[in-house]
């Protein structure tokens, strides 16, 4: 079954923990043991219902108070699809945590308190959806029973951030009107908002198209491993593993190893659960090569007439993510698919104010949340591609030397 990754956004209390175990405990993807620790925390605390967002909050910070603080992934299915859902935070200073959530999903949940409609962290968390380019925004406006279900409410929350909407490069946006609470629109349509002809949000998220998101014209396999199990029956093997980026490999294509520039023909694939005939975004696959040439970690497979930018000077937009601050002359680790190399920033062209969406270019340095636009020279060349036409050739993570502690996250620009 084909997998949907999604992700919630929004600000503080606006329901997404307890949107999660809506869906898990709705769909019948818990276990009568989980159900049964979360009915007794919650009678434990007080409450006179079952707190479902104690099913993804696992922290004993986070059920102190209330509050999602790391992101928490949840697997489930349904007949149609498999889904990975990762619960991120709304608080300002787990910022860093939403864009680690962010930045793999096809679909972003943000949610919206009827009672408090769009707010600032409403806007930040849907521009850096939008800055980490996944494909498809769901806003749910939560709480609708608080707000007697008024579809006057619904529709003015819907009308102001479709306003906002415009400003960012979200390629599609959809509404629902839901009680995580009470089951409202979650799973099953909603007897108390018959006005919404909407589907349900997990009818949604069944039938979300995401396909074409995927790049699969220009191959790119990053090599993360050499595969030379030398066993005595199969003496002779050499696979090259890795996940495939972008494009589709198949037996007999021309394809070029980089950073030598030699060419040889893909001789066959395997998979594990065998050899396959092809491969293709996100599949996991070992490509065995015709000729025996020199492919190491850090390498990248294409083809000889489409080939990445190569190049030591970088230009991106890059989230911050420590207390740290960043500036030009400072000396970073940089990891850019399977690869780690020594970064110097050269400069800092502006601070993005991801509520305005201006551009303060006079800043000299980024702190922690903060975005803005970096360039960057690296030790050694990089074969990348931009961020808008790839996700995984076009990112970046950025480290400590010292600690090698992740203190940043990057969006490559370039040619598209």
């Amino acid at each position: 079954m084909e997998l949907l990754r999604v992700a919630t956004a929004g600000s503080v209390d606006d329901g997404k923990s307890t949107l999660i175990g809506r869906l898990l405990f709705d769909s019948k993807a818990i276990f009568e043991d989980q159900l049964e620790a979360v009915e007794r925390v919650s009678a434990q605390r007080g409450d006179d219902y079952t707190d479902l967002a104690l099913l993804t909050d696992g922290l004993r910070a986070e059920r102190e108070q209330g509050i999602t603080i790391d992101v928490a992934y949840r697997y489930f299915a349904t007949p149609a699809r498999k889904f990975i859902i990762a619960d991120t935070p709304g608080h300002i200073q787990y910022t860093r945590n939403m864009v680690t959530g962010n930045s793999t999903a096809d679909l972003t949940l943000v949610l919206v308190d009827a009672r408090k409609g769009i707010v600032e962290q409403t806007r930040r968390h849907a521009f850096l959806a939008s800055l980490l380019r996944v494909p498809h925004l769901l806003l749910c406006v939560n709480k609708m029973d608080l707000v007697d279900y008024d579809r006057g409410v619904f529709d003015a929350i819907r009308d102001e951030f479709a306003a906002f909407a415009t400003r960012l490069d979200v390629a599609d946006l959809s509404f629902v009107p839901i009680s995580a609470l009470q089951g409202d629109n979650v799973v099953q349509r909603s007897a108390n908002m018959p006005w919404y002809e909407g589907a349900s949000l997990l009818h949604h998220l069944e039938e979300i198209y995401i396909s074409s998101d995927r790049n699969l014209i220009d191959p790119r396999l990053p090599v993360q491993w050499v595969v030379r199990p030398q066993t005595t029956s199969r003496p002779d093997y050499r696979g090259y593993a890795g996940r495939i980026a972008g494009g589709v490999f198949r037996a007999g294509d021309e394809v070029m190893v980089l950073p030598s520039g030699l060419t040889t023909t893909v001789s066959g694939i395997d998979s594990f659960d065998g050899p396959v005939d092809e491969a293709f975004p996100p599949m996991s696959v070992t490509v065995r090569l015709a000729d025996d040439i020199d492919v190491s970690r850090g390498d990248l497979i294409c083809r000889p007439h489409n080939q990445p930018t190569v190049g030591q000077d970088l230009d991106a937009m890059v989230a911050w993510m420590t207390d740290r601050t960043v500036a030009a002359g400072d000396f970073l680790n940089l990891k850019h698919t399977t690869r780690w190399v020594r970064a110097v920033v050269r400069d800092v062209h502006y601070r993005l104010d991801v509520n305005t969406l201006h551009r303060d270019e006079g800043a000299a340095s980024l702190g922690l949340n903060e975005v803005g636009r970096l360039s960057l020279r690296v030790t050694q060349p990089l074969y990348f591609d931009s961020y808008r036409r790839y996700r995984q050739t076009g990112s970046f993570i950025l480290a400590d030397e010292a600690t090698n502690v992740t203190v940043g996250a990057g969006m490559l620009h370039g040619p598209d």
